[in-house]
């Protein structure tokens, strides 16, 4: 997500000259990136915790060996994402309603 949002930022800066469309262009970047989050935390039960970049981060000791950890991970993971999700969604929404705000004024 931090990748992401720098690009929508960076995005939005190229717009700079029309605060509006910079808040509305990245508003609608966001909505995409929470859309995808979305489409992740439905689909990260399926996915082996070996394929997941997290799984490069825990130590030999930390990482799921039998099927109730794996399933444990993969809910965590699930839950991680769709809380990128909303967060997202939120930040979209604060954008569109400032790119509104600005566009009254």
């Amino acid at each position: 997500m931090g990748f992401g949002a720098l690009g929508i930022v960076l995005l939005m800066l190229s717009f700079a000259f029309d605060a509006a469309l910079a808040f509305r262009c990245g508003a609608i970047c966001t909505l995409l990136m929470a859309g995808i989050l979305t489409r992740k935390a439905l689909v990260a039960h399926r996915q082996p915790p070996r394929r997941t970049e997290v799984w490069l981060h825990l130590d030999e000791r930390s990482r799921p060996s039998d099927e109730r950890s794996i399933r444990a991970f993969s809910e965590m993971m699930s839950g991680v994402y769709a809380e990128f999700a909303r967060l997202a969604l939120n930040v979209a929404c604060g954008f569109f309603a400032v790119s509104v705000a600005i566009s009254l004024v």
